[in-house]
């Protein structure tokens, strides 16, 4: 099996992604935006900052499709769980 070669300005470029996020994440929790939008931005954020980080250091945007199997059958192991998680949370107010 042979390995991709990712170029620094890749990694450069992907690390300069990560800290104009940081930036943003910073600049959003010193915000105050009207009902649930921080949530929104804030795991929008997040979200990208960890999609960058699993794609290109871990390598997974290189790797073969068995590694791209696993990754999506963890991915949607997780929604399972926050799905159970949550509906556990939503319904608390139905006990009184």
């Amino acid at each position: 099996m042979s390995e991709h070669i990712v170029s620094l300005r890749v990694y450069v470029t992907i690390f300069l992604s990560l800290m104009l996020g940081t930036a943003l994440t910073v600049w959003a929790g010193l915000q105050d935006f009207p009902g649930q939008l921080n949530v929104i931005i804030a795991m929008t954020i997040a979200v990208t900052k960890a999609t960058l980080v699993v794609l290109y250091f871990m390598h997974v945007r290189y790797s073969s499709r068995l590694i791209w199997v696993v990754f999506t059958s963890a991915l949607f192991w997780l929604v399972i769980l926050f799905a159970l998680t949550f509906s556990d949370y939503w319904t608390r107010d139905w006990l009184g």
